[in-house]
């Protein structure tokens, strides 16, 4: 069972027991965090589930495991001949997240 969540602007695809580094969240390191924003839900059977653009009473549920900074990249900018050098560095924070539930509520039938 596998789905598919939208977080930070991007949409992760996950399973249960997943580490997965998502966009900074103002969460401590040990709390839970929910997901509301499930695009999309495939069970064990290979069925899927889709949302219009979410579904409805579906949530993916997870634990902050750290918060951290990735390595840091270096931006250098430069023109020829005319002497102008900058250089800077960047370190983008964000938040590993272990994924422990897919919590898929009941759905009415989609009566096409």
């Amino acid at each position: 069972m596998y789905a598919v969540f939208a977080s930070g602007g991007k949409q992760h695809r996950v399973e249960v027991g997943n580490l997965i580094d998502l966009e900074k969240l103002d969460v401590n390191v040990g709390e839970s965090v929910t997901f509301p924003s499930v695009l999309a839900i495939v069970g064990d059977d290979g069925k899927l589930q889709a949302g219009s653009p979410y579904l409805e009473n579906t949530t993916v549920t997870g634990e902050v495991v750290q918060q951290a900074r990735t390595k840091k990249i270096v931006v250098f900018k430069s023109k020829r001949r005319k002497g102008y050098k900058r250089k800077a560095g960047h370190r983008q924070a964000f938040t590993r997240v272990k994924i422990t539930a897919i919590g898929a509520g009941e759905e009415e039938s989609n009566g096409s």
